[in-house]
């Protein structure tokens, strides 16, 4: 907390007045805790490019990868203190703030693909949830995918039964962990940075993860099991302090707006090509063998986990499940 204090000490009323200072650039920090060469990473270069060629270096977008400013725990304090501008973090993050509606996206089973998603995210439901930030001193800009996720192991994980009595890394998520217990597992809630050396050493046995992620972050080489369940979406929302974005220029908002719609089509339109060509380089590899599950064995998996959907409607809100119910025209 010091650290945070302080560093918006040094920033100042640059960060939280920007357009009182005409002569330098708005500079605009934008953490986040992948790398560079995920969807989310390509996504925030992308939109630096953008904004900065149409403001005429009016703006200078910072990018931060990997955890390099701040980690999975810090950077939404980072955010709403104005040390950081711009975050893109998983939409699990919102439920420690208090806003648990964001948590029906770690359902697992109620999105069945990317059509289904993109009715939710695209549609009156997803902005329905944006505002839900405001009074966090939050704006939402945008949803950004990243895929649907696979489990990991370091035995033979076929159906839910071979899940019992393992450790596995989850995200800070109410829902997450009534999934993984759902399975009979041990979730531990870990940092992202983290997650390779622990599997390295045996902390935790295993992960849920898009393809992408468990690609860019190495994991392939230490986890020997992987199946493809696609039991849950794994997204971000792009999101930036309210103070800072409302005290720029209207001109300049309204160009970074535009910069981030369409950043926010090229993220979405690289997210699945990019875990499709995940797959193949750790296919390749050979450290990891992949299971696709047959017909039976996913019935069982989709069994196992839709009574989750029931546990959680306390804590998530029935009325947010059954708005995502209508919105894909999937109910189980």
């Amino acid at each position: 907390m010091k650290n945070l204090s302080l560093a918006v000490a040094l920033i100042g009323a640059c960060v939280l007045a920007p357009a009182a200072q005409a002569q330098e650039p708005i500079v605009i920090k934008f953490s986040h805790v992948v790398a560079m060469d995920t969807p989310k990473g390509k996504a925030a270069e992308f939109f630096k490019k953008l904004a900065e060629e149409r403001t005429q270096g009016r703006v200078k977008v910072e990018v931060y990868h990997n955890s390099a400013l701040y980690k999975d725990r810090e950077e939404m304090e980072a955010l709403q203190l104005g040390a950081v501008q711009m975050l893109a973090p998983s939409l699990a993050k919102f439920g420690p703030l208090g806003i648990r509606e964001f948590e029906v996206f770690d359902i697992p089973y109620i999105l069945d693909g990317y059509e289904a998603l993109h009715k939710v995210t695209d549609g009156p439901v997803g902005a329905k949830l944006l505002k839900l930030l405001e009074p966090k001193g939050i704006i939402g800009l945008g949803y950004w995918d990243n895929g649907f996720k696979i489990m990991s192991a370091n035995k033979p994980i076929k159906t839910p039964a071979d899940m019992r009595g393992l450790k596995i890394r989850i995200q800070s998520s109410r829902v997450l962990d009534a999934q993984m217990r759902a399975l009979r597992t041990l979730p531990q809630v870990m940092a992202f940075s983290e997650v390779y050396q622990a599997l390295q050493t045996g902390v935790v046995d295993g992960t849920e993860n898009p393809p992408s992620n468990m690609f860019t972050q190495k994991m392939h080489e230490v986890q020997k099991h992987a199946t493809i369940t696609n039991h849950g979406y794994l997204g971000y929302a792009v999101i930036v302090n309210k103070k800072f974005w409302d005290g720029l220029p209207k001109d300049i908002r309204d160009i970074l707006e535009q910069a981030m719609k369409e950043t926010n089509a090229y993220n979405n339109e690289i997210a699945k090509k990019d875990n499709d060509d995940a797959m193949e380089g750790m296919r390749a590899s050979g450290r990891t063998e992949f299971h696709t599950p047959t017909e039976a064995e996913r019935k069982a998996w989709v069994a196992a986990l839709i009574p989750v959907h029931k546990e959680v409607e306390s804590r998530v809100g029935k009325e947010t499940i059954q708005d995502f119910y209508k919105a894909t025209g999937q109910q189980p």
